[in-house]
C-alpha cells in the first residue's frame, strides 16, 4: 500500500515538473493558444470570432 502511494506521489510530482518546465507551445502551423489576462476577454473573443468558418472549441478548466 505504501509503495502505491509513493508511486502516485512521484507521478504527480513528475507531471507538475513537466507542466512547469516543458514550455507552452503549439505545433507548427497552429495559431498560439489564447488565454484570459488582465485585459479581459477581448483577445479571446477576437480569436474566437476570427475563425467563424471552422470548428471552434473553448475549454475551461477549474480546480474546484
Amino acid at each position: 500500500m505504501k509503495r502505491i502511494f509513493l508511486i502516485a506521489i512521484v507521478l504527480v510530482a513528475l507531471g507538475i515538473a513537466a507542466y512547469v518546465y516543458a514550455g507552452h507551445s503549439t505545433p507548427k502551423g497552429q495559431p498560439p493558444m489564447v488565454s484570459f489576462s488582465s485585459d479581459g476577454p477581448a483577445p479571446l473573443k477576437a480569436a474566437f470570432n476570427a475563425s467563424a468558418s471552422s470548428v471552434r472549441v473553448i475549454v475551461m478548466l477549474s480546480p474546484t
